[in-house]
C-alpha cells in the first residue's frame, strides 16, 4: 500500500492534519519507512483506528487478540525470523487452518513465507490485519536470549572447581573435542548480537570480572546487565569477536579496532569493535550500527514549530556553514547524518570526512580519516575541495587548520556541515575566533549554530498528567516569557506536566528512547556587526534573545508541556541563560 494513499485517508479520517501529513510523508520518503510503523512510534493516531483505515484501505479484516494467550504450539509453527522479518503474528489454529495477523498483508514475500509454512504443516492460511504493538509483545514472547546460551553453557559441559573456586571445562582428550565445543560459543556471540538488535541497543560490554563474564546493553544511555556467565567463556567469545571483526587472536598487550557486517532481521547491521586490555583479561566494546535506528529524520529528532522550520531553512541556502555543538553522546551525528539525507539528491555531490564512517548511505561519498598515516580532518578536507563537492560533512572541527579550511569551503560556494564541542549555541563563535578564525570571516560563512543535548522520551502509553509544582509554575512563567507567543497558546495556567509510570509497552521503565532538546542560533545582519567587535556570550546572548532564539531549556520546557519528556530531565540537563 503505497504511503500516500494511507496518510491521504488519515487527513480525511481527521486523524492528522495537513501539517503532520506532509512531515511524515516527507520522512517515510527519507528513511524509507512505512508512515503507519512512523504514525505507531511517535505515537500520533489512536491505533485501533489506524487499523481500522488500513483494514479498509487493504480490504483485511482487522483483528484484536491477547498476545499471551497463544499457546507455545501456535509459536512453533512459525519462526522467529519470519515473525521478525516479515512483521507477522501466529494467532491461532483450527482443525485445518493457520491464523497468521500480517502488519502489511499486501506484502507478497511474507504472503509467500507463510503460504510455504502452511503447506509444510498441511494447513491452509487464514490472514487477518495485526497491529504494531501486538507484533511487538509476539516478538518478545519468541526472544530466545536467555535459554539459547542456558543452553548452550550447559552443553560445554562445565563444572566447579573447588581448588579455584571457579569453573574450568572439562575437555576430552580424543581430537575434535575442541572443534565440537565451538558450535556453542558461536550461537552465544550470535544470540547477544542478535538480541542487542532487537532491543536497539546502542552498545555492547564483554567485561571479565574476577569470577564471571558480564554482558551489558547501553540502552538509551544506561548501561544494565543482561548476562552473567562463567569467567572461562571469556577468552572463546573474545576470539570469536576477533575472528568476525578480523582482529589479531593472539595480540592481547595492545587496544585493537575492528568492524564487521552481517544481515539481521531483513537488513543490514554493521558492529564497530573496539578492544581494551585490563589486568583481567581484555574487554570488548561493540557500537550496533543500525541505519534503521541511527538514520532518523529531522522531526523523529524531537525537532518542530520554529526550530525545524529555521534548521530546513538553514539547510536550503546555496552556500554557508551549519555548526552542531554538544557535548559527547548527546546526538550529534545522528544530526548531520539527517541534514545529509536532506541535501542527498541526485543532482547534488555529497561528500563526507568522519572518525570513523558509522552509516553507510546510498548516494554518498563518505571517506573515514586515518590520523596515524597522515590522513585527518585537515589534509582529507584539502583533498574534497578537489573532489568537486556541493556538500561537504566534516566529521568534527578540532583544530585550528580545519577550523580555517571549513570556513573557506563555506565562503567559496559550499554547504558545509561540522560538529564542535561547546556546551550551547552561544559559545560556537567565541571558540572559533579562539581557534584562529578571523571575526569578519564569520558572518558570510556561518548560517546557523545548533545546540542539542539527549534526554529520556516518555511512555506515551502511560505518563501521567500533573499539576506542576509552585516551584516548576515559576520556572515555567520565568523562562517562557520571552518566547514567541504562539509557541504557548495551547498550554494554560496553572501548568500541567507529565511524570513517567510503568508499563508493558515501556517494560516498567517509564520511558521509551531518547529525545533531542535544541538550540538554533541564526546568523542575522544585528549579529553580523557584534561578531565584527569583539563578541562576547553576553552580547550575542542578547541578540540571541532578541531574534526569539529558543534556548535548550525553553525547547525542553515546551517538550515537557506536550507530555513528550519529564520537567525533571529537562532542568537537570539544561542550564537557565
Amino acid at each position: 500500500m503505497e504511503n500516500k494513499i494511507l496518510i491521504q485517508e488519515f487527513v480525511k479520517d481527521g486523524l492528522l492534519d495537513e501539517e503532520s501529513s506532509k512531515k511524515v510523508l516527507q520522512e517515510a520518503s527519507l528513511s524509507g519507512r512505512k508512515v503507519d510503523e512512523l504514525i505507531y512510534e511517535r505515537r500520533l493516531a489512536d491505533e485501533d483506528k489506524t487499523n481500522e483505515i488500513k483494514s479498509r484501505l487493504l480490504n483485511v479484516p482487522y483483528k484484536k487478540f491477547k498476545v499471551e494467550e497463544v499457546p507455545d504450539e501456535i509459536l512453533k509453527l512459525i519462526p522467529e525470523e519470519t515473525v521478525r522479518n516479515y512483521k507477522v503474528v501466529p494467532m491461532s489454529r483450527s482443525a485445518d487452518v493457520l491464523v497468521v495477523g500480517m502488519i502489511n498483508p499486501d506484502d507478497v514475500k511474507a504472503q509467500e513465507a507463510l503460504k510455504f509454512i502452511a503447506k509444510q504443516a498441511r494447513l491452509n492460511l487464514g490472514i487477518y490485519l495485526a497491529s504494531y504493538s501486538a507484533w511487538e509483545q509476539m516478538a518478545r514472547r519468541y526472544s530466545p536470549y536467555k535459554s539459547e546460551v542456558e543452553m548452550a553453557v550447559r552443553s560445554l559441559n562445565l563444572r566447579p572447581d573447588k581448588e579455584q573456586n571457579s569453573y574450568q571445562k572439562a575437555v576430552a582428550l580424543e581430537g575434535g573435542a575442541i572443534a565440537s565445543e565451538e558450535a556453542p560459543i558461536i550461537r552465544i556471540v550470535a544470540s547477544t548480537l542478535k538480541e542487542a538488535v532487537w532491543q536497539k541497543v546502542s552498545d555492547i560490554h564483554i567485561e571479565p570480572q574476577r569470577d564471571r563474564l558480564r554482558i551489558r546493553f547501553r540502552l538509551d544511555g544506561v548501561l544494565s546487565e543482561i548476562s552473567s556467565l562463567p569467567i572461562e567463556l571469556h577468552q572463546p567469545i573474545l576470539s570469536r569477536v576477533k575472528v568476525l571483526s578480523n582482529l589479531k587472536i593472539d595480540e592481547t598487550r595492545v587496544p585493537q579496532d575492528g568492524r564487521f557486517r552481517t544481515v539481521l532481521f531483513g537488513r543490514d547491521i554493521d558492529f564497530r569493535v573496539s578492544t581494551f586490555p585490563t589486568p583481567i583479561g581484555e574487554k570488548v566494546a561493540i557500537r550496533v550500527l543500525d541505519p534503521t535506528v541511527g538514520l532518523k529524520g529531522l522531526e523523529e529528532l524531537g525537532l518542530v514549530d520554529q526550530n525545524y522550520r529555521t534548521i530546513r531553512e538553514g539547510a536550503e541556502r546555496p552556500y554557508g556553514m551549519i555548526l552542531i555543538t554538544g557535548p559527547t553522546g548527546s546526538g550529534k551525528t545522528t544530526t548531520l547524518y539527517a541534514l545529509m539525507q536532506i541535501l542527498n539528491k541526485e543532482e547534488v555531490n555529497v561528500v563526507s570526512l568522519e572518525d570513523p564512517v558509522e552509516y553507510f548511505m546510498d548516494g554518498l561519498n563518505q571517506s573515514q580519516v586515518k590520523p596515524e598515516i597522515g590522513y585527518d580532518f585537515a589534509s582529507g578536507l584539502r583533498q574534497i575541495l578537489r573532489q568537486d563537492p556541493d556538500v561537504i560533512m566534516v566529521g568534527e572541527v578540532r583544530d585550528n587548520e580545519t577550523a580555517g579550511l571549513a570556513i573557506h569551503a563555506a565562503l567559496t560556494g559550499h554547504i558545509v556541515l561540522s560538529t564542535l564541542h561547546t556546551n550551547n549555541a552561544l559559545g560556537a563563535i567565541p571558540r572559533l575566533i579562539n581557534m584562529g578564525v578571523e571575526p569578519f570571516l564569520l558572518p558570510a560563512s556561518l548560517n546557523l549554530v545548533v545546540a542539542q543535548r539527549l534526554i529520556p522520551r516518555l511512555c506515551g502509553e502511560c505518563h501521567k498528567p500533573e499539576p506542576a509544582s509552585e516551584k516548576i509554575q515559576e520556572i515555567i512563567k520565568k523562562e517562557t516569557e520571552n518566547i514567541p507567543k504562539d509557541l504557548m497558546k495551547d498550554f494554560k495556567q496553572p501548568y500541567e506536566i507529565y511524570r513517567p509510570v510503568s508499563c508493558p509497552a515501556c517494560k516498567g521503565k517509564g520511558f521509551i528512547g531518547r529525545m533531542a532538546l535544541f538550540e538554533i542560533l541564526k546568523m542575522t545582519p544585528e549579529l553580523q556587526d557584534i561578531v565584527n567587535s569583539n563578541p562576547t556570550e553576553r552580547k550575542i546572548l542578547e541578540e540571541a534573545k532578541r531574534q526569539g532564539m529558543i534556548t535548550l531549556r525553553q525547547d525542553g520546557i515546551l517538550k515537557a508541556l506536550k507530555g513528550l519528556v519529564s520537567m525533571e530531565s529537562v532542568l537537570r540537563e539544561t542550564t537557565e541563560m
